[in-house]
C-alpha cells in the first residue's frame, strides 16, 4: 500500500500543528524561533522533541498545548481549528483535551494522591464519587494502587512523577504534552516512570508528545522530532 493510501486510511491526528511561526523581539530585534514548523500525532503515538536549549522547544510545546498563540499558522487539537476559537472557547478546549506532564510535579501538598487526580475532575464538573473511582482506576494504572491515601511528601519522586501522570490524564484529554517528565529523576526511576506514561498512553489512546533530554527514552517513542532552523524535521 502506498504511502497516499496509508495517509488516507489513517484517522485524523489529535495534534497537528501547519506552518506555524513565531517570534519575538530581543534586544530591539526580531528572533524567528518557529519558521514554519509543522507536525502530527495520532491517537495512541508518542514522538519525542530533542534538541539543545534555545532551539525553540518550549515554544512549540506552549503553542501546541494552546497557552501560546502563534503569529501565524493553525493549531488543531483533535480537528478543531483552534485559531478559529475565542479565548473563552481556546481556554475550554486546553481544559478538556489537553493534558500537561511537567519536570516538576506540582502536586498540591495537602493533598493526597487520590485527591490530586480527582480535584481536575470536579474542576470539570464530575462529582466526588465518579472522580474518586477514576482516580483510583488510574493510579492503579501507574502501579499506586496502594499509595492512594498518600500524601506527596510521603512519595519517592517516581511516584510523585506517576501521580501526576495519573493527574494528566484525568479529564481524557486527547492530547498529553509532556515537558523533560523523567528530567529529575535517577536513570532506573526515569525508566520506570516512561513506562506508565508509554503504557498509560497506549491504553488511554492519547497523542503524546514529550520534550526530552533523554536519548535512551526517545529512541522508545514512535518517532524522534526535533526543531533545525524553525522547522520540525524527523529524526528517526
Amino acid at each position: 500500500m502506498s504511502e497516499a493510501m496509508l495517509s488516507r486510511s489513517a484517522p485524523p491526528p489529535l495534534l497537528e500543528l501547519k506552518d506555524v511561526w513565531r517570534s519575538y523581539n530581543q534586544g530591539g530585534s526580531k528572533l524567528d524561533v518557529l519558521t514554519g514548523a509543522s507536525l502530527t500525532v495520532r491517537a495512541g503515538e508518542m514522538k519525542a522533541l530533542v534538541g539543545p536549549s534555545g532551539s525553540g522547544k518550549s515554544t512549540l510545546l506552549n503553542i501546541a498545548g494552546l497557552l501560546e498563540q502563534p503569529d501565524s499558522g493553525t493549531v488543531f487539537i483533535d480537528t478543531v481549528d483552534s485559531g478559529l476559537l475565542r479565548q473563552g472557547k481556546r481556554t475550554l478546549l486546553r481544559r478538556q483535551h489537553i493534558g500537561f506532564v511537567f519536570q516538576f510535579h506540582r502536586l498540591l501538598p495537602e493533598f493526597s494522591a487520590l485527591e490530586n487526580v480527582m480535584i481536575p475532575q470536579m474542576l470539570n464538573g464530575l462529582d466526588k464519587f465518579e472522580a474518586a473511582d477514576r482516580a483510583g482506576q488510574l493510579l492503579a494504572m501507574v502501579g499506586l494502587q496502594d499509595r492512594v491515601d498518600h500524601r506527596p511528601g510521603l512519595l519517592s519522586g517516581g511516584e510523585q512523577q506517576r501521580v501526576a501522570i495519573a493527574r494528566a490524564v484525568a479529564n481524557a484529554p486527547r492530547v498529553l504534552l509532556a515537558d523533560e517528565p523523567t528530567g529529575n529523576l535517577d536513570p532506573d526511576t526515569a525508566k520506570d516512570v516512561f513506562g506508565h506514561l508509554a503504557a498509560i498512553t497506549r491504553a488511554t489512546q492519547t497523542a503524546a508528545l514529550v520534550v526530552t533530554h533523554n536519548q535512551q527514552l526517545a529512541l522508545n517513542m514512535d518517532s524522534i522530532l526535533t526543531i533545525e532552523n524553525g522547522h520540525v524535521v524527523e529524526l528517526a
